[in-house]
């Protein structure tokens, strides 16, 4: 009886090892700062820079995700800089078209002054990278054809929520996807 439980200890052991090593080689890192939280944010074209945008997110204070190292708030001569991380979703759709979309995972973003629940990041614009998803409670027939909005492939989200099921402080929710890809 010993034998078997101290097999089973020794099998659970390697298992928390094995899972630990699979959120480290992630990419992913977890931390408890003031972010932007962009998921749902809306991007405008910056004048004179190909490919990029400025995306009107949220201040947020507690923990998130990204791939870059955790950051404080920073001094900027542009103002108080933070970056863009990832905080869990509920629902989202997916979509598959040809159409922009806004990369902001780690972008930087400045506090606005005159509103400090509010930031403006300056993200990339990406297409074709696969299924990628709108962060959205409803679907309507424009959900994946209007504005560029800060977004992520379905594969990013997945990864991400894998890497959040390994933290004991920031648990992912159950994702409802609102409609089967377009």
């Amino acid at each position: 009886m010993w034998k078997n439980a101290g097999l089973f200890s020794l099998a659970l052991l390697f298992a928390l090892i094995a899972e630990a090593a699979s959120a480290q080689s992630s990419g992913f890192k977890l931390c408890e700062s003031t972010y932007a939280l962009c998921t749902t944010a809306a991007c405008t074209p910056v004048p004179g820079e190909k490919d990029t945008v400025s995306c009107a997110c949220d201040v947020k204070t507690g923990y998130s995700a990204g791939q870059e190292d955790c950051q404080q708030v920073t001094d900027t001569d542009q103002g108080k800089q933070i970056r863009s991380r990832y905080f869990p979703v509920t629902s989202y759709a997916v979509c598959n078209n040809d159409r922009d979309w806004a990369w902001c995972l780690d972008k930087p973003c400045i506090i606005d002054p005159d509103d400090p629940t509010k930031a403006s990041c300056t993200c990339s614009t990406v297409k074709d990278q696969g299924p990628y998803v709108i962060v959205t409670d409803t679907m309507t027939d424009t959900t994946c054809t209007t504005g560029v909005i800060s977004s992520a492939t379905v594969k990013g989200i997945d990864q991400i929520t894998d890497f959040l099921k390994t933290t004991t402080e920031l648990k992912p929710f159950p994702i409802k996807v609102l409609n089967s890809q377009n």
